[in-house]
């Protein structure tokens, strides 16, 4: 859309791009290639001088921190980590004589989605050194008509980009649900508008996308946006297993199906699912099984096969994330209390709040305390409504 519709956003002008590996047109080409080499980006003048990679790097196989810099084979130019101890903004030096900062990045539909960090700092960069901002929208995978889940505790978001000794939280931002039922670039509006920012913003939309539609009905080729989400299964079951990534609980790193199994060696594994089983559990269902964890990137249980709990979708239309997620914790807590180690902070940080934390400790039925965030979830989606761009 941008080279066919709206080139004049960029002719004659000195861009950086944000991007990695997702960063495609529709028959697969890079946007790297497209803004040096295609007819359109030429004739038009573009001139590419800067390319920034967020957290996996540009090529989205890295999974450790202090992702390097290296050089971009195909163009020459160097690409810049914008992820080292924590995600980070565009560095001001880098962003002197940039005309236009272009961010084309996948969402996951998720709120811990640090390229949406990425994505915020940057319209921050921009805006200070008050250089135009593209977004080029790309589809949430699991569909944009399907809120739902808590809400971050407004005390645990930190939008801001890191500073000296006030570490940048990419991955708790803002007070949206788990699943935020929305696009890159419609989040993009919401941060500018509501968080004051001021950048200079185009979101540059899709054709063709409805709301409605998962990833595999849009016709694109499938590119996984990081090294532990291969599948459609796993984006769509990421959130109602991320925050087990801050207990001793493994989400299946280091497997082939990782953030659709949880396990320990310690699990009671087919007591979990007898108990799951009872819950009816719409879109989903629970086996018992084993696996061993290869080099997995959390450090967790590698080489060691583990009892574990294996979620198979049967009705994605169905399945609630949130509701796996608390079914899942208070399962454990029902079966091997004394062997779960939460890092109370970071899942807050990732589930929503601890006040849910808590419940599920004290026993409360996990239903009951979703039930209760439904509230504040349909009081944000209507809220949003304005930033919305497709149907």
């Amino acid at each position: 859309v941008l080279l066919e519709k709206r080139i004049g956003l960029i002719q004659h002008g000195r861009v950086a791009l944000i991007t990695n590996q997702a960063g495609r047109d529709e028959k697969g080409r890079s946007d790297i290639d497209l803004l040096r080499t295609d007819p359109r980006a030429m004739k038009a003048r573009v001139d590419l001088v800067a390319l920034f990679a967020p957290e996996h790097g540009i090529r989205g196989t890295e999974d450790h921190a202090n992702v390097a810099n290296e050089v971009d084979a195909s163009s020459g130019l160097v690409v810049h980590s914008l992820y080292g101890s924590q995600t980070i903004a565009p560095p001001d030096s880098l962003l002197v004589g940039v005309e236009t900062l272009i961010v084309d990045l996948p969402d996951i539909g998720t709120r811990t989605w640090t390229f949406t960090g990425v994505m915020l700092y940057a319209l921050r960069a921009a805006a200070r050194h008050h250089i135009p901002v593209l977004v080029l929208d790309r589809p949430n995978p699991i569909t944009g008509t399907r809120t739902e889940g808590p809400l971050l505790d407004s005390a645990l978001a930190n939008p801001d980009e890191p500073a000296p000794g006030k570490p940048g939280k990419a991955y708790a931002l803002y007070p949206v649900p788990l699943r935020h039922g929305m696009t890159m670039g419609e989040m993009a509006l919401l941060f500018n508008d509501r968080l004051h920012i001021g950048a200079n913003l185009t979101v540059v939309p899709m054709e063709g996308w409805a709301r409605s539609s998962w990833y595999d009905e849009t016709g694109l080729k499938w590119v996984r946006p990081s090294p532990n989400l291969p599948t459609l299964a796993s984006v769509l079951l990421y959130p109602a297993l991320v925050a087990f990534e801050a207990t001793n609980v493994s989400v299946g790193r280091g497997t082939g199906d990782s953030f659709q199994r949880i396990g320990a060696p310690w699990m009671k594994s087919k007591e979990i699912v007898d108990l799951l089983e009872d819950r009816v559990i719409p879109g989903v269902k629970f086996e018992a099984d084993h696996f061993t964890p290869d080099a997995p990137t959390d450090g967790k249980y590698g080489g060691v096969s583990v009892p574990g709990v294996r979620i198979l979708v049967t009705d994605r239309d169905r399945v609630s994330p949130a509701r796996i997620g608390a079914a899942l914790l208070w399962a454990i807590l029902q079966t091997s209390r004394d062997s779960l180690k939460i890092h109370d902070t970071a899942f807050d940080e990732r589930f929503g709040a601890a006040r849910i934390r808590e419940a599920l400790l004290r026993g409360d039925d996990p239903d009951t305390v979703i039930d209760r965030e439904l509230p504040a979830m349909i009081a944000f989606r209507e809220s949003i409504k304005g930033y919305l761009l497709y149907r």
